[in-house]
């Protein structure tokens, strides 16, 4: 188990994110890519689709082209001009690779700069890219940006309340909320992993901007779906709310089956 630690300031507060990942029993390898910056608050996680090379190409350009287009600025056009450099560049990655190359792509970014002394542990996606960006756009009221495409998952603790932040950009997801089918049904099971956007999508989605408040306490969780999909919410909330780590977090996917890769960050607020 690969943790990574990090400190920031944003906003006048102080954050803290650890991050980690499991490759857990299904797979050889681990196709999720994860970033946890040494020099401003970001956190990126994607997911590879599939098992393949497509899989382990998307994941990594992705996750290397948006935080290489984000370094200097973090605004709502900003962030979708960098993800749609990231559509362009998997796209261009998967040319002359057999099957599929896609990933998801979920971020926490927001403007700040690293508390002395604390950095993330080396290893892939860990050092801060560098890039021109585009405009000249500064965070709204000092806050985080929540960055979302697939079903790699956004949460935010406060209050002793676990909210899910983020949409699965999934099939299963637009069925169930529009009717077509029960959540329990057969329809929804096939159609949870049938990603109706995603990096390296044909035609380029835009992703979902969420922009939230930092408060002290706020506890956030950024996780693919190795771990959503083997901890229901009520797990989650027991476990957040008790201060949980990502270690503790990581351990029960696998004592749940580890039917998947399962990344997990957690970022605190003081």
């Amino acid at each position: 188990m690969e943790l990574r630690t990090a400190g920031w300031t944003a906003g006048g507060r102080l954050v803290t994110a650890t991050a980690g990942s499991v490759v857990g029993n299904r797979y050889p390898e681990n196709y999720d890519v994860l970033h946890l910056d040494t020099v401003r608050p970001l956190a990126v996680v994607a997911d590879g689709m599939g098992d393949g090379p497509g899989s382990t190409a998307a994941g990594r350009t992705a996750v290397e082209v948006f935080v290489r287009q984000t370094a200097a600025v973090t605004g709502p056009a900003a962030l979708r001009a960098a993800v749609a450099a990231v559509q362009r560049a998997v796209r261009e990655a998967g040319r002359g690779i057999d099957g599929l190359t896609g990933c998801t792509l979920t971020a926490f970014i927001s403007g700040g700069e690293a508390v002395s002394g604390r950095e993330s542990d080396s290893g892939r996606g860990s050092d801060s890219g560098r890039g021109s960006g585009s405009g000249g756009e500064s965070d709204h009221a000092g806050g985080a940006w929540i960055v979302q495409l697939g079903d790699s998952r956004a949460y935010r603790l406060r209050d002793g309340v676990l909210e899910l932040l983020t949409t699965d950009h999934t099939a299963a997801w637009l069925g169930v909320l529009n009717g077509w089918y029960a959540p329990d049904s057969r329809e929804a099971w096939i159609g949870r992993h049938r990603l109706t956007r995603y990096a390296g999508h044909p035609g380029m989605p835009e992703p979902d901007l969420l922009n939230v408040s930092l408060r002290p306490g706020d506890r956030f969780l950024l996780c693919t779906d190795g771990v959503s999909d083997q901890l229901d919410d009520r797990v989650l909330a027991g476990a957040l709310t008790g201060r949980a780590a990502v270690p503790e977090l990581l351990e029960a996917t696998l004592t749940a089956g580890g039917a998947d890769n399962a990344t997990a960050v957690l970022i605190d607020v003081s």
